[in-house]
């Protein structure tokens, strides 16, 4: 091979090689994965209706501080046995009925939900014994992503949250029929 031949073939090879790095390496910034949920959102100001049996409900406020909604698809606690991510709406009658969100909760980014009385809340449908005021009921939230984020929230007296479920049902009634 001449000389002539071997210098071009190791400029081509040499170009080659840095056509290649290049495509491997762009001014645009690598996109970076969301944090999961558990570590961007938090609860403010948790509370839970006292109650001696039957139901009650956990109130509060969700604050996301990520650059995604994020969803609350479930939540546990040992105070109950079935419970349910609810939201109070009006009927066709007028009435304002408490029914399970579709889907879960949804913070915004940069932003929060709140949980209350006549609102959005965590409904506790099946207690496992007497709520009293001044006690600790911890909760266990489990995000879309799988992701799991517990608090405890203080139970406290409050006589409202008496709404009705959308099938007539009221939070009192002792057959919840669900």
């Amino acid at each position: 091979m001449n000389s002539r031949k071997t210098a071009s073939l190791v400029s081509l090879a040499a170009a080659t090689s840095l056509a290649l790095t290049a495509c491997g390496s762009t001014d645009e910034e690598e996109p970076v994965e969301a944090a999961p949920a558990a570590d961007v959102v938090r609860m403010d100001d948790a509370w839970v209706k006292a109650a001696e049996e039957g139901m009650s409900a956990a109130f509060g406020e969700l604050a996301n501080s990520g650059d995604e909604d994020v969803t609350v698809v479930s939540v546990t606690t040992p105070a109950s046995t079935v419970l349910e991510l609810h939201e109070t709406v009006e009927n066709e009658a007028g009435a304002m009925v408490m029914r399970e969100v579709e889907g879960g909760f949804v913070v915004p980014a940069s932003g929060s939900l709140s949980l209350e009385p006549g609102g959005d809340h965590i409904m506790l449908m099946d207690l496992t014994g007497p709520l009293t005021a001044g006690e600790d009921v911890s909760f266990t939230l489990t995000f879309s992503d799988d992701s799991t984020y517990e608090f405890s929230a203080p139970v406290k007296d409050y006589s409202g949250a008496n709404e009705s479920y959308e099938d007539g049902h009221s939070e009192g009634d002792e057959e919840m029929g669900h």
